[in-house]
């Protein structure tokens, strides 16, 4: 980073925030502080001390282990997160520091999208405990969505607090139509076309989702709702619905409108759309991508091709990329967003699939080689063993201080792409990668 790039995030950081801003940022870092001290976190201390250490020097150096392998410990500390919940659901994440018992309630959002992860990762290691969870996943995810078809925003909470949200709505159809590739329930059935439904009449006449839900800042559009449209477009395939598939093509072609010819999304950030980070830039990504593979849309797969070119050249020789980045493409934050991280290299993987073009794929591999050094695989705090925190280092910006399940779904995935690029398997499409590696084993 520059000097010129790190003075205009300082004094945009300042300028956002105002003084009363800055003044909580502070007290909750010193709260995260205070909580490291506990006798109960020292071990986990040590893992923060460690973190920010490796980071101040310019680390870590980037690690080649066997995909499979770390693949492997990503899907086992999901199932972890899975039996911590005390439900069917996906613990929200590990956060010793702010929860007595460190682990936070079911997250139905991202339990939705783990679903397809874990049945891909049990197709590939041949792990039918992994399917059979995650099928649960998905029956667990039809008795607790709303009347509408709707998804709740935020953690689980009791019928009268839910709120819909039309995010949460296709990350949980995402699952629910892979459960249903898996030889899933009428119950799975039922709910997957009601949560297309609520999707496919959720999209105004410009193309873009309405029911954002309480829990995100209020903006005009959330670009990222995008991906929806890929959940949409699968649910179309699946259930041979004309409509839905239209609905995403709709999604699509709207937000191709936000996109400047640098490659850049307007108002694609859950809270600063001047300077998206690069988790919900992968949400547009990967959106726009698949929905043109789905729908044999060239120009969607181009748009992608343009948004992840200027993030392909910017990732270190060691992997790091940071977290957010304004319309020049200069970083935007000081931290790395991990699961954004993950979600480029996954975008990468595909294009060089689609297009040949190793550059993609190289670069997507120093990524993932990057988060296989920074997950934890051994260790004295077994809740954290197989994650890969929010943010490098993990008190940085983006979900600080913990592991968000999120983030080790988007490296399972990162990690059989990589094994899938490594076996030299042709292109098949994102939901036939698991039989792919699988046939090749």
């Amino acid at each position: 980073m520059t000097i010129a790039a790190f003075y205009r995030l300082m004094r945009d950081w300042h300028r956002v925030r105002g003084l009363r801003g800055n003044y909580w940022a502070l007290r909750r870092l010193a709260t995260q502080l205070r909580g490291l001290l506990r006798r109960s976190n020292w071990r986990f201390g040590i893992c923060v001390a460690r973190d920010h250490t490796r980071y101040l020097l310019g680390g870590p150096s980037p690690v080649d282990l066997p995909s499979m392998e770390c693949a492997g410990a990503a899907a086992d500390w999901l199932l972890q997160a899975a039996g911590a919940s005390g439900d069917d659901g996906v613990s929200y994440g590990y956060f010793p520091v702010s929860s007595p018992s460190g682990w936070r309630p079911s997250y139905p959002e991202t339990t939705g999208y783990i679903i397809t992860s874990l049945l891909q990762y049990a197709r590939v290691a041949g792990r039918p405990d992994v399917r059979d969870r995650a099928l649960a996943m998905a029956s667990w995810e039809v008795e607790i969505q709303m009347a509408s078809g709707a998804v709740q925003g935020g953690p689980l909470c009791p019928p009268e607090e839910r709120t819909p949200a039309a995010f949460n709505t296709g990350m949980v159809l995402d699952g629910l139509i892979s459960a249903l590739e898996e030889g899933a329930g009428e119950d799975v059935r039922t709910g997957a076309i009601a949560a297309a439904d609520f999707l496919a009449g959720d999209i105004d006449d410009r193309g873009y989702f309405k029911t954002n839900g309480r829990f995100v800042a209020e903006h005009k559009i959330k670009l990222y709702n995008c991906l929806c449209g890929w959940a949409l477009a699968r649910a179309g395939r699946f259930f041979e619905n004309e409509h839905y598939v239209a609905r995403a093509e709709a999604v699509a072609e709207a937000a191709l409108l936000q996109q400047s010819d640098s490659g850049y999304f307007a108002h694609n950030c859950l809270g600063h759309p001047a300077r998206p980070l690069t988790h919900t830039i992968g949400y547009t990504l990967q959106g726009l991508l698949e929905i043109g593979v789905e729908t044999d849309r060239k120009d969607f797969v181009e748009a992608a091709e343009r948004g992840v070119k200027p993030l392909i050249d910017r990732v270190g020789k060691n992997g790091f990329l940071y977290g957010r980045y304004y319309s020049d493409w200069q970083p935007g934050l000081l931290s790395s967003c991990l699961t954004g991280s993950a979600q480029i290299a996954i975008v990468a993987y595909r294009l060089a699939e689609l297009n040949g073009e190793p550059e993609y794929a190289n670069a997507a591999d120093r990524i993932v080689n990057f988060l296989k050094a920074v997950q934890l695989r051994s260790g004295h705090v077994p809740e954290t063993r197989g994650a890969i925190p929010g943010s490098f280092p993990i008190l940085g910006h983006y979900i600080s201080g913990g592991y968000p399940n999120w983030a080790t779904k988007y490296l399972l995935d990162a990690l059989m792409l990589q094994e899938q690029r490594n076996r030299s398997i042709p292109a098949t499409g994102v939901s036939n990668i698991a039989a792919s590696v699988a046939e090749s084993v």
